[in-house]
């Protein structure tokens, strides 16, 4: 892990075309800002983990469950 030390308005450089701002500092908590091509995903480590969960939980609902036989009228 790389760890930088950063004031307001300075920025870190990911790559060629990601860009991570320091926006404000206030007591423990940081704003950054990021700018990113739009084909590059951003997300909160929170959010990132519960659609990973999402996305494990109906992958195994799919592979362990057949689809229910359809009672169509006239069907014999």
């Amino acid at each position: 892990m790389l760890i930088l030390s950063r004031r307001v308005n300075e920025k870190i450089i990911i790559g060629e075309d990601v860009v991570v701002s320091i926006i404000e500092v206030r007591g423990d908590q940081v704003k950054i800002g990021i700018e990113a091509p739009k084909s590059v995903k951003v997300f909160r480590e929170e959010v990132f983990n519960a659609i990973q969960g999402e996305n494990r939980r109906a992958a195994a609902a799919a592979a362990g469950a057949a689809l229910p036989e359809l009672d169509l009228p006239g069907a014999k």
